[in-house]
């Protein structure tokens, strides 16, 4: 996986701002959000996952977020 990826969404997290995959490939060109989700909870990160429902659509997605950041 390439760190610049994971860097830029860590430090997207770390500005205080959550992340579904929907944004990620808008924001990012990464459409495999999850993969460095994962990649970054292995390093240490306390990154939690809120399940929203599909506004358009059945279903839910996940949004991330850096749990230093989160408001619950």
């Amino acid at each position: 996986m390439r760190n610049n990826i994971k860097n830029l969404v860590l430090n997207h997290l770390e500005q205080g701002k959550s992340l579904t995959q929907a944004e990620a490939i808008t924001l990012f060109d990464s459409f495999r959000l999850s993969s460095v989700i994962h990649c970054l909870r292995n390093a240490g990160h306390n990154i939690v996952t809120h399940w929203e429902r599909n506004d358009l659509k059945p279903g839910h997605h996940a949004r991330y977020e850096l749990k230093s950041f989160t408001t619950n």
